[in-house]
């Protein structure tokens, strides 16, 4: 009988040391203080809290520094004009979405329900113009041809909501089952915007009027375009030879001459930038955080906040 109870004994021991064994890593600690995340305070970084998966805030002047995190949960998110845009997982079995807008302080306004998984969120600098970007079929834009998006303009001052800009007219360009529409970015007039457009194996910036769902093709091979303040230039994601899973490299294109400059990130960035300002572009990289570099080309990559994604600046 003792033998017995030994021998259960030691079982029991095997069992917990290979469940301790099979647990996930813990989560990496980060300093966090006491406060509110304010879409009103300014100065500071919004992004995503890796660690929580809530939406959380630094100091632009100490992004290194203890966070705010909020109760708000999203997987894209974005503020503009003291307001905010969350994509989210919708709740149920299947797959789904959910844009969520949110005040100030993070307080909900109205929610569009929306298919595919989240991927893109933007506002127009006002606040009043929205779009989202999710996957329908696929999850990646590596590979040409295997993945579907739905794009989605919404005009808060008009409720005029297109679920889907597929049917953008573009000029040239003969109407195709293939075409999707991603990573849109918003003019000041809250009318025209850029975004990338994709048929036959082809990428394309285009020009588009939100009013007329018409669109003009600008340059070929540019993807997720991120307008800068001034208006002047976008930031994108160019396809080059390299990593298969993220083969792009950010550069920004000016509009008025139509030349682009490669920034001196050199990894693969599979994110729709933001500006900080007229000098500056932030980005997400899977599990390195958000990192900083400068818009002419010169200097170095910096990373600003670890275990963080999707920022955007109050």
């Amino acid at each position: 009988m003792r033998i017995l109870v030994v021998v259960a004994a030691v079982i029991a021991l095997g069992i917990g040391a290979t469940a301790y064994a099979l647990r996930a890593p813990d989560k990496p600690a980060v300093a966090v203080e006491a406060g509110a995340v304010d879409l009103s305070e300014q100065g500071r970084l919004i992004f995503m809290d890796e660690i929580s998966g809530k939406v959380a805030s630094v100091p632009l002047s100490s992004p290194g520094g203890p966070r705010r995190v909020s109760s708000l949960s999203c997987k894209r998110f974005y503020t503009a004009a003291r307001q905010g845009l969350c994509l989210a997982d919708a709740q149920g079995p299947l797959p789904g979405s959910t844009a969520v807008f949110v005040d100030q302080a993070l307080g909900e306004q109205r929610r569009v329900e929306v298919a595919g998984v989240p991927n893109r969120a933007k506002l127009s600098a006002d606040g009043r113009m929205a779009s989202w970007t999710t996957f329908v079929t696929g999850d990646s834009y590596s590979q040409a041809g295997t993945f579907s998006t739905r794009t989605a303009i919404f005009d808060k001052q008009t409720e005029v909501y297109s679920s889907n800009i597929e049917g953008t007219s573009v000029e040239g360009i003969k109407m195709a089952n293939d075409m999707n529409y991603w990573g849109v970015t918003f003019t000041a007039d809250d009318r025209t915007y850029y975004a990338t457009m994709s048929t036959a194996g082809k990428t394309y910036l285009i020009q588009g009027d939100a009013v007329e769902e018409s669109a003009k093709p600008l340059r070929e091979n540019v993807e997720c375009p991120s307008l800068s303040p001034d208006g002047t230039r976008v930031a994108f994601k160019k396809r080059v030879p390299g990593d298969g899973a993220r083969p792009w490299r950010e550069h920004v294109l000016d509009l008025r001459t139509m030349v682009e400059t490669p920034l001196a990130e050199t990894r693969g960035i599979d994110d729709q930038v933001v500006w900080l300002d007229n000098d500056t572009i932030a980005y997400g990289l899977p599990g390195e955080g958000i990192w900083a570099v400068q818009a002419n080309g010169e200097g170095a990559p910096r990373q600003l906040v670890p275990h963080a994604s999707s920022p955007s600046l109050v």
